[in-house]
């Protein structure tokens, strides 16, 4: 680790000029003690394909965004706290190599990497920042992950119903409890999934009965307890659209050109020059 770069004019150099790609859009990255130790390319497997990411390893946070010009222009800035992630590689095959998981509460998804040794790479610098996030924060390690979405391409019928054919009519949904591809009928039901959204997220037939049949459950349990549970109709699920909660599109409207991206992977130590810092 290269925590000897804290507060150096250097690091400071690189976080102003990560800021600047992201723009005005992207939030404020500088902090005292936060130290940028890497950057590089990988593929992430969004909703519709896999499309180029821009990743940022800094020693608390990771930060990723869509490509609008290789190493001057970024958007669609998303910070993830790395005390909350936790990694799993994922088996080679013909098609897809270099994969590894990336799970945290609220979003989990699939990346990928040029070669075995930038994953490797990658992972490693990851899990070091992790540990010695979760040493200096005394938290435990993070158990509960949001499920990662299946890509549309992976089916064309429903796989709660197994009945419905999609088609240009007839959109895909997502179950943002188990992350399976679903049709408008097995997915009518919303609930409330405060690590995931402040507001009733859909979620598909099978998942809803389970989770209802969880909360009264727990109800039940409370109110044997005599202890007084949360007013019902704060909690209770929720059938019908609810406003704002209908966007499958996992970055898929940002608009980012694929192209031919550079993808070697640059971490920093001392030493290191990073001399072009994206100007």
């Amino acid at each position: 680790m290269v925590d000897h770069l804290a507060n150096t004019e250097i690091n400071s150099q690189r976080i102003a000029a990560v800021e600047s790609c992201f723009g005005a859009s992207g939030q404020p990255l500088a902090l005292p003690g936060r130290v940028l130790l890497g950057e590089g390319v990988l593929t992430k497997e969004c909703r519709k394909k896999a499309k180029p990411r821009i990743f940022f390893l800094f020693n608390d946070i990771l930060v990723y965004g869509s490509i609008v010009l290789n190493k001057r222009k970024y958007r669609s800035q998303h910070i993830i706290p790395l005390e909350e992630v936790t990694l799993e590689l994922l088996p080679e095959t013909l098609q897809a190599k270099n994969r590894w998981m990336i799970k945290t509460a609220k979003k989990s998804f699939v990346v990928s990497a040029a070669s075995a040794t930038e994953r490797q790479e990658w992972i490693s610098h990851i899990e070091e920042c992790v540990r010695r996030q979760l040493r200096a924060t005394g938290r435990p390690p993070s158990t509960e992950h949001a499920a990662p979405w299946i890509p549309d391409k992976a089916t064309d019928i429903c796989m709660r119903c197994t009945q419905t054919r999609f088609s240009a009519l007839t959109r895909r949904h997502h179950c943002r409890k188990c992350g399976f591809v679903v049709c408008a009928e097995c997915s009518r039901q919303r609930f409330l999934l405060p690590r995931l959204s402040p507001k009733p997220v859909r979620v598909c037939s099978l998942c809803y009965r389970e989770l209802d049949a969880q909360q009264r459950q727990e109800e039940a349990e409370e109110q044997g307890a005599g202890s007084p549970g949360q007013p019902a109709h704060l909690t209770r699920p929720i059938c019908g659209a609810s406003s704002g909660d209908d966007d499958d599109s996992d970055e898929d409207k940002e608009g980012s050109r694929d192209g031919d991206w550079p993808s070697r992977v640059e971490f920093y130590g001392s030493g290191v020059a990073w001399s072009a810092f994206h100007s």
